[in-house]
């Protein structure tokens, strides 16, 4: 999360610079219309994106499930007060609206295949939501959403990126829960996929996990993370996650025909928010602006593999 902003120490002879900074930050303010504009784009795109995939993939239905559970969460209470304290667990709310309604909607279509992976979705999604609200309690918001909430449709568009990403990231699921699997039995895909999304899985907890009990010991409140995954990789938890999603797509691809292939944008969208939207380039924004001037730092980027699992950067200073 972006640091928050610390205070400065007062002296009388330094009012005019103060003003100037000031004027500075408020001139480089988005205007209203601005985020506005911003804000319809991206439900407008992000509409397009559920109703496009829904109709193309015959699961319209649950596209409009995602999107209902999250304006629904954002109707009563991230408007209103102007929050985004449940915004994380709602992510975890719309995935078992959408994994319990494939089910319950395609009782007479359930295979193995799909009810494992649901199982494993339910997992993964009871894992991670639980551990981003209690962040979220802990630290009582996310910093990074101080800029979309100035602007109450440009806050709505992140809620409508979400019921995407959540739709998206189903896809697999939500397809193979509505098909008719029987003539095609568990094979190798199948196992492969698993095995990647067990060893995803444990690699994700076990690096959150690790991170947060770093962050939970105030002596390291104003320090980064090299130990445990974290020495092997930057970013051990996308990695995790990027893994237990492959998983997931490889088992569907032993049914997928013709435009079911399109659930593999499951993995697609999840790399791209990742690593081009709200999760490396935030995270290395922040990292950079609070110790990037720091010689460890600037040892353990520049010798620790950003994403796969490599070398140790070793203690800086030390040959």
């Amino acid at each position: 999360m972006p640091p928050r902003s610390r205070s400065r120490s007062k002296s009388t002879g330094r009012s005019a610079t103060t003003t100037t900074k000031v004027k500075v930050v408020a001139d480089d303010k988005p205007s209203q219309t601005k985020l506005g504009v911003i804000g319809v784009i991206s439900n407008s795109i992000g509409l397009s994106i559920l109703y496009s995939l829904g109709n193309a993939l015959d699961i319209l239905k649950f596209a409009k499930i995602a999107l209902g559970v999250q304006w629904f969460v954002w109707l009563i209470h991230g408007l209103p007060y102007n929050s985004d304290k449940f915004y994380d667990i709602s992510g975890s709310m719309t995935h078992f609206a959408l994994v319990m309604s494939s089910l319950v909607l395609n009782v007479d279509k359930l295979h193995p295949r799909g009810l494992i992976l649901s199982v494993c979705c339910v997992m993964w999604f009871t894992r991670l939501g639980g551990f981003l609200f209690a962040r979220i309690l802990r630290d009582g918001k996310d910093n990074r959403m101080d800029l979309y909430k100035q602007n109450p449709v440009r806050f709505l568009g992140v809620w409508t990126i979400q019921a995407v990403w959540v739709f998206l990231l189903n896809l697999p699921i939500l397809v193979l829960n509505s098909v008719n699997q029987d003539a095609i039995s568990l094979g190798v895909l199948d196992y492969v996929g698993f095995g990647f999304w067990v060893v995803g899985f444990i690699i994700e907890g076990l690096a959150d996990a690790q991170k947060n009990a770093f962050r939970s010991k105030d002596a390291n409140r104003d320090k980064f993370i090299t130990t445990g995954l974290w020495a092997y990789s930057q970013h051990p938890n996308y990695l995790g996650e990027h893994m237990l999603w492959f998983g997931v797509c490889l088992s569907g691809s032993s049914v997928f025909v013709g435009n079911q292939f399109l659930c593999w944008l499951s993995l697609g969208f999840t790399a791209l928010l990742l690593w081009k939207v709200s999760g490396i380039p935030l995270l290395e924004k922040h990292a950079e602006k609070k110790w990037g001037k720091d010689p460890a730092y600037q040892h353990y980027t520049k010798n620790t593999n950003k994403f796969f699992f490599g070398a140790v950067a070793g203690p800086y200073g030390k040959k």
